[in-house]
Protein backbone atom coordinates (compact mmCIF):
# COMPACT_ATOMS: atom_id res chain seq x y z
CA UNK A 1 0.00 0.00 0.00
CA UNK A 2 1.01 3.30 -1.36
CA UNK A 3 0.86 6.16 1.27
CA UNK A 4 1.12 10.19 0.17
CA UNK A 5 1.75 12.67 2.24
CA UNK A 6 0.77 15.90 0.79
CA UNK A 7 -1.73 16.86 -2.41
CA UNK A 8 1.16 17.19 -4.45
CA UNK A 9 2.77 14.09 -3.67
CA UNK A 10 0.15 12.33 -5.76
CA UNK A 11 0.80 10.87 -8.52
CA UNK A 12 -0.57 12.77 -11.81
CA UNK A 13 -0.86 9.81 -13.94
CA UNK A 14 -3.01 7.77 -11.83
CA UNK A 15 -6.19 6.24 -12.93
CA UNK A 16 -9.65 7.27 -11.87
CA UNK A 17 -10.14 6.11 -7.82
CA UNK A 18 -12.84 4.70 -6.25
CA UNK A 19 -12.41 7.24 -2.51
CA UNK A 20 -13.22 7.30 0.59
CA UNK A 21 -12.76 10.42 2.75
CA UNK A 22 -12.69 10.97 6.44
CA UNK A 23 -10.91 10.54 9.89
CA UNK A 24 -11.17 6.76 9.96
CA UNK A 25 -9.78 6.52 13.57
CA UNK A 26 -9.55 3.13 14.75
CA UNK A 27 -10.35 1.64 11.61
CA UNK A 28 -13.77 -0.06 12.85
CA UNK A 29 -16.07 -2.44 11.54
CA UNK A 30 -18.68 0.65 10.26
CA UNK A 31 -15.48 1.65 8.53
CA UNK A 32 -14.43 -1.53 7.49
CA UNK A 33 -18.38 -1.95 5.67
CA UNK A 34 -17.08 1.56 3.61
CA UNK A 35 -14.08 0.27 2.55
CA UNK A 36 -15.40 -3.21 1.86
CA UNK A 37 -17.04 -1.28 -0.48
CA UNK A 38 -14.44 0.72 -2.26
CA UNK A 39 -11.97 -2.10 -2.30
CA UNK A 40 -14.55 -3.91 -4.72
CA UNK A 41 -15.54 -0.63 -6.57
CA UNK A 42 -11.88 -0.14 -7.25
CA UNK A 43 -11.59 -4.16 -8.57
CA UNK A 44 -14.05 -3.82 -10.38
CA UNK A 45 -12.60 -0.37 -12.49
CA UNK A 46 -9.74 -1.62 -12.52
CA UNK A 47 -8.56 2.01 -10.39
CA UNK A 48 -7.03 2.36 -6.72
CA UNK A 49 -9.09 1.91 -3.44
CA UNK A 50 -7.87 4.83 -1.87
CA UNK A 51 -8.42 6.78 1.36
CA UNK A 52 -8.14 10.37 1.76
CA UNK A 53 -7.82 11.36 5.48
CA UNK A 54 -6.09 14.43 7.37
CA UNK A 55 -3.60 15.26 10.04
CA UNK A 56 -3.65 16.42 12.55
CA UNK A 57 -7.52 15.55 13.37
CA UNK A 58 -9.50 18.21 12.01
CA UNK A 59 -10.90 18.91 16.29
CA UNK A 60 -7.49 20.07 16.92
CA UNK A 61 -7.43 22.30 14.65
CA UNK A 62 -11.00 24.05 14.99
CA UNK A 63 -11.84 23.18 18.57
CA UNK A 64 -8.44 21.79 20.31
CA UNK A 65 -10.69 22.22 23.56
CA UNK A 66 -13.09 18.99 22.06
CA UNK A 67 -10.07 17.18 20.70
CA UNK A 68 -10.10 13.75 21.30
CA UNK A 69 -8.10 10.75 22.16
CA UNK A 70 -7.06 8.91 19.44
CA UNK A 71 -7.61 5.45 19.09
CA UNK A 72 -4.62 4.39 17.22
CA UNK A 73 -0.97 5.57 16.66
CA UNK A 74 -0.43 6.33 12.60
CA UNK A 75 1.22 3.78 12.16
CA UNK A 76 -1.32 1.05 13.59
CA UNK A 77 -3.70 3.31 11.49
CA UNK A 78 -1.84 2.61 8.43
CA UNK A 79 -1.36 -1.36 9.14
CA UNK A 80 -5.37 -1.38 9.94
CA UNK A 81 -6.05 0.35 6.42
CA UNK A 82 -3.29 -2.32 4.59
CA UNK A 83 -5.08 -5.19 5.92
CA UNK A 84 -8.32 -3.71 4.93
CA UNK A 85 -7.05 -4.11 0.91
CA UNK A 86 -6.69 -0.28 0.45
CA UNK A 87 -4.02 0.39 -2.37
CA UNK A 88 -3.22 3.91 -0.91
CA UNK A 89 -3.86 6.77 1.66
CA UNK A 90 -3.57 10.45 1.03
CA UNK A 91 -2.51 12.45 4.25
CA UNK A 92 -3.89 15.94 3.51
CA UNK A 93 -2.64 18.72 6.51
CA UNK A 94 -5.80 19.95 8.12
CA UNK A 95 -4.60 23.72 8.51
CA UNK A 96 -7.18 26.69 9.62
CA UNK A 97 -7.29 27.45 5.83
CA UNK A 98 -8.35 24.06 5.18
CA UNK A 99 -10.95 24.59 7.90
CA UNK A 100 -12.32 27.31 6.27
CA UNK A 101 -13.42 26.08 3.00
CA UNK A 102 -16.63 25.22 1.85
CA UNK A 103 -17.41 21.60 0.54
CA UNK A 104 -17.24 22.73 -2.82
CA UNK A 105 -14.03 24.25 -2.59
CA UNK A 106 -12.12 21.07 -0.98
CA UNK A 107 -13.06 19.02 -4.52
CA UNK A 108 -11.87 21.93 -6.25
CA UNK A 109 -9.30 23.62 -4.79
CA UNK A 110 -7.41 20.96 -2.31
CA UNK A 111 -8.20 17.60 -4.04
CA UNK A 112 -8.78 19.82 -7.70
CA UNK A 113 -7.89 17.46 -10.81
CA UNK A 114 -5.19 15.52 -8.62
CA UNK A 115 -7.61 13.10 -7.81
CA UNK A 116 -9.74 11.63 -10.79
CA UNK A 117 -12.53 10.60 -9.04
CA UNK A 118 -14.45 7.77 -9.99
CA UNK A 119 -16.33 7.12 -6.98
CA UNK A 120 -16.82 8.22 -3.42
CA UNK A 121 -18.15 5.98 -0.70
CA UNK A 122 -18.99 7.54 2.72
CA UNK A 123 -21.37 6.66 5.50
CA UNK A 124 -24.43 8.24 6.24
CA UNK A 125 -23.04 10.80 8.58
CA UNK A 126 -20.75 12.09 6.50
CA UNK A 127 -19.89 15.56 6.95
CA UNK A 128 -16.98 18.07 5.11
CA UNK A 129 -16.39 21.59 4.68
CA UNK A 130 -16.91 24.96 6.56
CA UNK A 131 -18.38 24.07 10.08
CA UNK A 132 -19.36 21.01 8.73
CA UNK A 133 -22.11 22.15 6.50
CA UNK A 134 -21.67 19.52 3.41
CA UNK A 135 -23.47 16.34 3.68
CA UNK A 136 -24.32 13.56 1.45
CA UNK A 137 -26.63 15.58 -0.66
CA UNK A 138 -23.55 18.19 -1.56
CA UNK A 139 -21.86 15.63 -2.30
CA UNK A 140 -23.84 13.70 -4.47
CA UNK A 141 -24.40 17.62 -6.49
CA UNK A 142 -20.74 17.63 -6.64
CA UNK A 143 -20.66 14.37 -7.80
CA UNK A 144 -23.15 14.76 -10.87
CA UNK A 145 -21.25 18.28 -11.56
CA UNK A 146 -17.51 16.23 -11.62
CA UNK A 147 -18.49 12.93 -12.79
CA UNK A 148 -18.40 10.47 -10.21
CA UNK A 149 -20.62 8.85 -8.46
CA UNK A 150 -21.35 8.49 -4.70
CA UNK A 151 -22.03 5.56 -2.55
CA UNK A 152 -23.89 6.12 1.22
CA UNK A 153 -23.46 3.25 3.55
CA UNK A 154 -26.00 2.69 6.41
CA UNK A 155 -24.26 2.83 9.90
CA UNK A 156 -22.83 -0.48 10.86
CA UNK A 157 -24.62 -1.74 14.80
CA UNK A 158 -23.14 -4.06 17.27
CA UNK A 159 -25.96 -5.04 19.94
CA UNK A 160 -28.06 -2.29 19.19
CA UNK A 161 -25.74 0.43 19.27
CA UNK A 162 -24.00 1.76 16.37
CA UNK A 163 -20.40 1.17 15.73
CA UNK A 164 -18.54 4.74 15.78
CA UNK A 165 -15.05 5.70 16.91
CA UNK A 166 -16.30 8.03 20.08
CA UNK A 167 -18.76 5.17 21.38
CA UNK A 168 -15.01 3.08 21.03
CA UNK A 169 -13.54 5.55 23.22
CA UNK A 170 -15.74 5.62 25.52
CA UNK A 171 -16.06 1.75 26.06
CA UNK A 172 -12.06 1.63 26.09
CA UNK A 173 -12.03 4.82 29.08
CA UNK A 174 -14.63 2.69 31.35
CA UNK A 175 -12.47 -0.46 30.25
CA UNK A 176 -14.86 -1.98 28.13
CA UNK A 177 -12.92 -3.79 26.08
CA UNK A 178 -15.43 -6.40 25.68
CA UNK A 179 -17.33 -3.90 23.80
CA UNK A 180 -14.54 -2.07 21.96
CA UNK A 181 -13.67 -5.39 20.57
CA UNK A 182 -16.69 -6.22 19.59
CA UNK A 183 -16.94 -2.61 17.90
CA UNK A 184 -13.40 -2.99 16.48
CA UNK A 185 -13.54 -6.58 15.10
CA UNK A 186 -10.35 -6.82 16.79
CA UNK A 187 -8.80 -6.48 20.25
CA UNK A 188 -8.18 -2.53 21.23
CA UNK A 189 -4.01 -2.64 21.27
CA UNK A 190 -1.50 -0.28 22.61
CA UNK A 191 2.02 -0.32 21.50
CA UNK A 192 5.74 1.05 22.43
CA UNK A 193 9.10 0.21 23.59
CA UNK A 194 9.65 -1.82 26.48
CA UNK A 195 11.64 0.59 29.11
CA UNK A 196 12.97 -0.49 32.44
CA UNK A 197 11.08 -0.58 35.43
CA UNK A 198 11.80 -1.09 39.16
CA UNK A 199 12.29 -5.04 39.05
CA UNK A 200 9.58 -5.18 41.52
CA UNK A 201 7.66 -8.08 39.06
CA UNK A 202 10.78 -10.35 38.97
CA UNK A 203 11.35 -9.97 43.05
CA UNK A 204 7.88 -11.54 43.10
CA UNK A 205 8.13 -13.96 40.37
CA UNK A 206 6.30 -12.26 37.53
CA UNK A 207 9.12 -10.23 35.81
CA UNK A 208 6.81 -7.63 33.54
CA UNK A 209 7.36 -5.65 30.71
CA UNK A 210 7.17 -1.97 31.11
CA UNK A 211 5.51 0.12 27.98
CA UNK A 212 6.05 3.35 27.25
CA UNK A 213 3.06 3.65 25.53
CA UNK A 214 2.62 5.65 22.26
CA UNK A 215 -1.20 5.74 21.88
CA UNK A 216 -2.89 8.64 23.51
CA UNK A 217 -5.94 6.43 24.74
CA UNK A 218 -5.35 3.54 27.34
CA UNK A 219 -7.77 1.60 29.04
CA UNK A 220 -9.12 2.20 32.55
CA UNK A 221 -6.72 1.33 35.52
CA UNK A 222 -7.14 -2.39 36.00
CA UNK A 223 -6.10 -6.05 35.39
CA UNK A 224 -6.29 -7.43 31.71
CA UNK A 225 -5.88 -10.88 30.10
CA UNK A 226 -3.68 -9.67 26.97
CA UNK A 227 -2.07 -10.92 24.12
CA UNK A 228 1.56 -9.63 23.80
CA UNK A 229 3.07 -9.28 20.33
CA UNK A 230 6.39 -9.35 20.66
CA UNK A 231 9.61 -10.18 18.44
CA UNK A 232 7.17 -11.44 16.02
CA UNK A 233 5.50 -14.20 18.12
CA UNK A 234 1.94 -13.77 20.01
CA UNK A 235 2.31 -14.51 23.81
CA UNK A 236 -0.54 -15.04 26.30
CA UNK A 237 0.08 -12.23 29.17
CA UNK A 238 -1.77 -10.33 31.74
CA UNK A 239 -1.60 -7.20 31.82
CA UNK A 240 -1.75 -3.96 34.80
CA UNK A 241 -2.58 -0.81 34.05
CA UNK A 242 -2.21 1.50 37.11
CA UNK A 243 -0.45 3.36 39.16
CA UNK A 244 1.05 0.55 41.67
CA UNK A 245 -0.96 1.64 45.08
CA UNK A 246 0.92 -1.19 46.99
CA UNK A 247 4.22 0.38 45.92
CA UNK A 248 3.00 4.35 46.90
CA UNK A 249 3.23 4.57 43.41
CA UNK A 250 2.04 7.59 41.70
CA UNK A 251 2.27 7.77 37.89
CA UNK A 252 0.37 5.51 35.48
CA UNK A 253 2.37 2.42 34.04
CA UNK A 254 1.37 -0.18 31.41
CA UNK A 255 3.40 -3.54 32.62
CA UNK A 256 2.65 -7.22 30.81
CA UNK A 257 3.52 -10.48 32.21
CA UNK A 258 4.36 -12.87 29.48
CA UNK A 259 3.19 -16.17 30.64
CA UNK A 260 5.38 -18.94 30.36
CA UNK A 261 7.62 -16.64 28.95
CA UNK A 262 11.06 -15.19 30.27
CA UNK A 263 13.22 -13.41 27.58
CA UNK A 264 15.08 -9.96 27.68
CA UNK A 265 12.52 -7.10 25.70
CA UNK A 266 13.93 -4.08 27.04
CA UNK A 267 14.03 -1.54 24.23
CA UNK A 268 12.16 -3.65 21.66
CA UNK A 269 8.68 -2.27 20.62
CA UNK A 270 5.87 -4.46 21.36
CA UNK A 271 2.20 -4.15 20.94
CA UNK A 272 -0.36 -5.04 23.72
CA UNK A 273 -3.91 -6.80 22.59
CA UNK A 274 -6.61 -6.08 25.42
CA UNK A 275 -9.27 -8.82 25.62
CA UNK A 276 -10.85 -9.39 28.79
CA UNK A 277 -10.79 -7.20 31.69
CA UNK A 278 -10.04 -8.95 35.12
CA UNK A 279 -10.56 -6.73 37.86
CA UNK A 280 -10.04 -3.10 39.54
CA UNK A 281 -6.49 -2.39 40.33
CA UNK A 282 -5.97 -2.91 44.13
CA UNK A 283 -3.45 -1.91 47.52
CA UNK A 284 -2.35 -5.19 48.58
CA UNK A 285 -0.92 -5.38 52.85
CA UNK A 286 2.63 -6.03 51.25
CA UNK A 287 4.12 -8.02 48.72
CA UNK A 288 3.03 -11.44 49.66
CA UNK A 289 -0.72 -10.71 49.24
CA UNK A 290 -0.26 -9.01 45.88
CA UNK A 291 1.93 -12.16 44.65
CA UNK A 292 -1.33 -14.54 45.84
CA UNK A 293 -3.69 -12.30 43.83
CA UNK A 294 -0.90 -12.45 40.44
CA UNK A 295 -1.13 -15.92 41.29
CA UNK A 296 -4.71 -15.87 40.75
CA UNK A 297 -4.92 -13.63 37.69
CA UNK A 298 -2.85 -16.00 35.80
CA UNK A 299 -5.20 -18.45 37.03
CA UNK A 300 -8.12 -16.59 35.91
CA UNK A 301 -6.48 -15.72 32.59
CA UNK A 302 -5.74 -19.12 31.31
CA UNK A 303 -8.96 -19.86 30.89
CA UNK A 304 -9.08 -17.79 27.54
CA UNK A 305 -6.17 -19.97 25.95
CA UNK A 306 -5.70 -23.26 25.14
CA UNK A 307 -1.99 -24.50 24.83
CA UNK A 308 -1.03 -20.58 23.98
CA UNK A 309 -3.94 -20.34 21.55
CA UNK A 310 -6.63 -17.09 22.22
CA UNK A 311 -10.36 -19.11 23.02
CA UNK A 312 -12.70 -16.11 22.83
Amino acid sequence: MKVWNGIERYPTDAPPAVVTIGNYDGVHLGHRAILNGVVAGAREIGGPAVLVTFEPHPAAVVAPERRPALLQTRRQKIDSLEAAGLDGVLFLEFTPALARRTGEEFFDAVLDDRVRLAAVHVGESFRFGHGRTGDVGLLREIGRERGFDVVEVPPVRREGRVVSSSAIRRAVAEGDVDTARSMLGRAYAVEGEVVRGDGRGRRLSYPTANLAVANELIPRSGVYVTETVALASRHPSVTNVGIRPTFGGDRLTVESHLIEWDGDLYGEDVEIRFLARLRDEMRFSGPAELSDQIARDLAAAAGFFVDGVLEL
